[in-house]
């Protein structure tokens, strides 16, 4: 039996197992990650945070994250706000502002005084390939918007890639969207071949959106970081926000704040809280 030790967190509701994975040892394929996800026999949470050694000088920390069920991802932009509170909290860094290496590039996130966190997320893509999407006959590669046929309906989204695919649905009411049956069937849609988070967002000014994100691998959640990047930079590429400005992000679990203007990155703020230490047998 292995002894285990990790952290609860969460970002507006968006949770996480924390581990360190720098002083103690830690393999996540051998570990029964799906039993510690969920919420009535185990840790639960919808993402679980690895922190490693960095691969390079040139970086302070390695970033891993697995969804609940098992798979591994490239980006978590909630989780990278409570990674950087974690390694502070943790004593593993005494920085403010750290490098952070992911699967999909590198992200700097920094602590700052009020307790918020800010990440700087990098550029986003659009490109099918980087998304991976594939784009149905006779569509243009670089539209601003797709047609998924979900069912016999057809739903135009906005493919954004953060480190991670997602498609952005715009909806007259975050309410009445149906996240539940719409979320289920793009996030496994044939032209995502590596499966998508799916985000239903409400304009309700050019500087204020609602949203609701549904995860890839974890159902819909209490907020999502990549999500609210994703979601702003399409709401600023189809006209609908102000580009360069601050815009609020309200999710069920609270709001975060993205900011992002074409050519630029995109920035996000936004709290995250401890919630308990726990250490477990496996």
């Amino acid at each position: 039996m292995k002894t285990l030790k990790f952290t609860k967190m969460h970002g507006l509701g968006n949770d996480f197992m924390v581990i360190d994975g720098i002083s103690q040892p830690f393999e996540p394929e051998n570990a029964p990650l799906t039993k510690w996800a969920d919420r009535h026999t185990g840790v639960g949470f919808d993402q679980l945070l690895l922190v490693e050694k960095a691969h390079s000088d040139a970086v302070d920390f390695r970033y891993r994250i697995f969804n609940a069920d098992g798979s591994e991802v490239e980006q978590c932009g909630n989780g990278a706000r409570c990674f950087v509170r974690f390694v502070v909290d943790k004593g593993l860094t005494d920085k403010q502002e750290i490098v952070v290496e992911t699967a999909r590039g590198i992200i700097l996130p920094r602590l700052a005084e009020n307790g918020l966190v800010s990440v700087n997320m990098g550029k986003p893509h659009f490109m099918p390939s980087e998304i991976p999407f594939i784009p149905a006959a006779g569509e243009a590669a670089d539209a601003l918007t797709h047609i998924i046929l979900v069912g016999l309906e057809s739903v135009p989204v906005s493919c954004v890639s953060m480190g991670n695919p997602h498609a952005v649905i715009v909806v007259d009411s975050v309410e009445t969207a149906p996240v539940e049956q719409w979320g289920e069937a793009i996030e496994s849609h044939e032209q995502f071949p590596e499966r998508v988070n799916v985000g239903f967002m409400e304009v309700v000014d050019s500087g204020h959106i609602r949203l609701r994100v549904y995860e890839r691998g974890a159902g819909e959640t209490q907020a999502c970081g990549t999500g609210a990047c994703a979601a702003a930079v399409a709401g600023v590429r189809l006209g609908l926000l102000e580009a360069g400005k601050q815009v609020r992000v309200s999710l069920p679990g609270g709001d975060l704040y993205i900011s992002w203007q074409n050519g630029a990155d995109v920035m996000m703020t936004g709290p995250v809280e401890t919630v308990f230490e726990g250490e477990l047998q496996y």
